[in-house]
């Protein structure tokens, strides 16, 4: 008997969707998606979506006041997190390979509301996130258009910007990329593998030109002195475990690299998504573990390296905070570098709006397919076979949010997101081992149970770091979603229909 049909289910909110049924349901005519997808692809869209703004931002900031040259092992330690992460995202993309993430992992092994709660939190992570980075690309873009004469009113620089009130140009960008999505998956693999190839191209110059720049004593020290950052342990500010506890957080030191790790971590953030596009793949057995493994090594291999070419290019204390690959070259004595570095970074976070873009859609789908969400947004497109309706509803308020909010402050929230799911990933594989033992596994995260519990003891670690007000609005979104819930989501819900009709 399947976990669905278990009699003491039919009513819980901990009732289970069997892996056979999520299966079925993206059969259905009026709900598939189609498939086209490779494991290149998976891995392009992987690439696509992690390197954005962390590798050309972070790796200075955190170097110069986090952890000195030792910022390589942060990004090391950061994308082992990652990776213990993503051993357990591929085991369950590869046995259920249906869209919708974390959201459908958990309703397949811990039960309907644990799954609605983390669908709930895909929502807001990846929105937040789409919007977020659409800032920022406009930003970059208004940079090189002053460097070429051109200026926008500044009515239309963005909120962020004096005089500002609409940002056109992410407002733009949201909607191009919607219409890329509804197109369809495979126009939107080859537009990525065009700018992942232009952004990787980047990073590969700044290595290799930088390697010509570097200064051995600007290593030295590899680990500086640990120093406690000043501030009391009443800011609201303040990470979590210190506001609990009282630990405070140390800069630079062995430590320094662990509250450096907690740092960099968000640029790592993406990954994630790529599960999200399992229905979409051809050979899911085969080809997500090799996207979502594949993508992550990749993206740590070229943080390690930007991370100690920067440091050795100039003294960690002299980086600056707002384009330190950009101005380190300009310190060494070649602004052309940094005209590169600057148009790279316009153009690779295209990518991560689109990807993270399509991840939300492919949760809201899977939700609404489900009968969590209205059933009007599942059906998809009868030309396209993509779920248009979502799509075109989400993408516009992003851009909305994005052309009139200034949302700095709300970026951490993507992360205390993005480590929940990763929780409630880890916690799924070990319950669906005991649950599902029979069901055929074409990845199989190694070390079960030991692997998956180090996974949630790293990841709540990181998200001890984060500052108490980010964990404060995550709880208010949390409380929103579960009046949602409550008052819709249950009495809608597909599986509850299934389960007290006279065939069940």
């Amino acid at each position: 008997m399947s976990t669905d049909q278990h009699p003491r289910a039919r009513t819980s909110v901990f009732r289970t969707k069997s892996v056979e049924q999520s299966i079925r349901d993206t059969e259905e005519p009026e709900h598939a998606l189609r498939k086209s997808l490779s494991a290149w692809d998976l891995t392009v869209f992987g690439v696509g979506v992690i390197i954005g703004t962390g590798i050309f931002v972070l790796t200075g900031k955190v170097a110069k006041e986090n952890a000195g040259p030792a910022t390589a092992l942060a990004f090391v330690a950061a994308g082992i997190v990652c990776a213990l992460a993503a051993l357990c995202y591929a085991e369950f993309a590869s046995t259920v390979p249906v869209a919708g993430s974390a959201y459908t992992f958990a309703y397949a092994s811990i039960g309907e509301l644990p799954a609605w709660i983390i669908g709930w939190d895909l929502v807001l992570e990846f929105a937040l996130g789409t919007a977020v980075v659409a800032v920022g690309w406009s930003g970059y873009v208004r940079s090189l258009m002053d460097n070429i004469g051109w200026h926008l009113p500044a009515a239309l620089e963005g909120p962020d910007v004096p005089g500002g009130t609409f940002d056109i140009l992410s407002f733009l960008l949201v909607l191009v990329l919607t219409a890329v999505l509804v197109l369809g998956m495979k126009l939107s693999a080859r537009i990525t593998s065009v700018v992942v190839a232009i952004k990787v191209t980047v990073v590969m110059i700044v290595i290799v030109a930088g390697l010509f720049f570097i200064t051995g004593s600007n290593y030295k020290p590899f680990i500086p002195p640990a120093v406690t950052p000043p501030g009391g342990g009443s800011d609201w500010t303040a990470p979590l475990v210190q506001l609990m506890f009282g630990y405070q957080p140390t800069n630079f030191g062995v430590m320094g690299i662990f509250t450096a790790a907690s740092i960099v971590f968000f640029a790592f953030i993406g990954f994630d998504v790529v599960a999200t596009a399992a229905e979409e793949t051809k050979l899911p057995q085969r080809d997500m573990p090799r996207g979502i493994l594949g993508s992550l090594i990749i993206c740590t291999v070229l943080y390690v390296a930007v991370a100690l070419v920067v440091t050795g290019m100039q003294h960690y204390t002299e980086l600056s905070v707002s384009a330190p690959l950009a101005d380190a070259f300009k310190a060494a004595g070649h602004p052309f570098y940094a005209g590169v570095i600057s148009f790279g970074a316009a153009v690779g976070l295209t990518t991560v709006c689109l990807i993270l873009l399509l991840g939300q859609t492919r949760v809201f789908f899977a939700m609404s397919r489900d009968g969590l969400l209205p059933r009007f947004f599942s059906r998809t497109h009868p030309r396209f076979r993509t779920p248009y309706r979502p799509t075109i509803l989400l993408g516009v308020i992003i851009a909305v949010v994005a052309g009139f909010t200034s949302i700095n402050e709300l970026a951490t929230l993507v992360n205390i997101g993005t480590l929940f799911a990763f929780v409630v990933v880890a916690v799924g594989v070990m319950v669906l081992r005991r649950t599902r033992p029979d069901l055929p596994r074409a990845f199989r995260t190694p070390w079960v149970p030991v692997l998956p519990i180090v996974s949630i003891a790293a990841s709540f670690w990181l998200m001890l770091n984060l500052p108490g007000e980010t964990w404060f609005r995550f709880a208010v979104w949390m409380l929103i979603g579960f009046a949602v819930y409550f008052l819709y989501g249950r009495k809608h819900s597909r599986l509850a229909e299934r389960n007290d009709s006279p065939a069940s």
